[in-house]
């Protein structure tokens, strides 16, 4: 496939036009105004952080276009409910979860169960090319947005970075290399985040964080995302000054998730 992340952006404009002629703007606009308050997002990550301890995003995903279902060999068990409780019992600062349908086989229904199951903040992961759904992710309960820098210029981001905090939402701010991390930084969330993985080819390099971490000011947040699948690359990031984590992949294949976290973090609280 020559460019993933291309492939995905068309066909989400599709998706949020059909969307939107299912339900109109202005629905949407009044059921993200009715929901219930948004949880805290950055301060749930910071409050790790104060208390000396490693900040997970633990993320719920069924599959994705590299690995394919993720609990195949478990029978196909996919229960957002189980894997929020276990996240939150065994110490995430917050969740993710994937709404796309037609790469991850994720479902709005999976983030209100999510969060309907726990008391922690949850970021809707989707591809946002539009402010539609922004307010479609505070109507299912959202607590954060995810903007991957690339997918629209950083003008809309600016904007729409403005309505996700009206809507009490948080940021989360994705970039890949030194130009996607200058466009990131333009924006005022706290929330930075480094994929290692490139969207378009879905190859993975922890060595990405590393690299860019410099450039991060000090001031902001730096969320690693992607490629940490064991406890030797936890602790080398680790080691490097990171204090949060954006992991998904490397759990969902396991009967108990949120125990894979303590696995990852041996010698850490979490």
């Amino acid at each position: 496939m020559a460019d993933i992340l291309q492939k995905i952006l068309a066909t989400k404009y599709q998706e949020v036009a059909e969307s939107r002629e299912q339900c109109a703007l202005e629905v949407m606009r009044e059921q993200a105004h009715r929901a219930p308050p948004a949880r805290d997002f950055v301060g749930a990550i910071r409050a790790k952080h104060l208390a000396g301890k490693i900040a997970v995003i633990a993320e719920i995903k069924k599959a994705s276009p590299s690995a394919g279902v993720f609990r195949a060999k478990l029978d196909g068990d996919f229960d957002p409910i189980s894997f929020a409780r276990s996240y939150e019992n065994h110490g995430a600062a917050c969740l993710s979860v994937l709404t796309d349908r037609e790469y991850f086989q994720g479902a709005s229904t999976d983030l209100v169960a999510a969060r309907a199951a726990c008391k922690l903040p949850i970021l809707r992961k989707d591809f946002i090319i539009d402010p539609y759904q922004i307010f479609e992710a505070r109507a299912m309960g959202a607590d954060a947005v995810l903007f991957i820098m690339g997918a629209v210029d950083i003008g809309l981001f600016q904007e729409w970075e403005q309505l996700a905090v009206s809507l009490g939402m948080a940021v989360l701010a994705e970039s890949h290399n030194e130009g996607e991390l200058r466009q990131a930084l333009l924006l005022e969330t706290p929330l930075i985040g480094i994929n290692n993985r490139d969207l378009t080819k879905f190859t993975t390099d922890v060595g990405v964080t590393l690299r860019l971490k410099r450039n991060v000011p000090e001031e902001r947040i730096l969320v690693t995302e992607s490629g940490v699948d064991n406890a030797r690359v936890a602790s080398q990031l680790s080691e490097a000054g990171i204090n949060t984590f954006l992991i998904g992949g490397a759990l969902m294949g396991l009967n108990e998730p949120g125990a894979g976290l303590k696995s990852l973090f041996p010698s850490q609280r979490l």
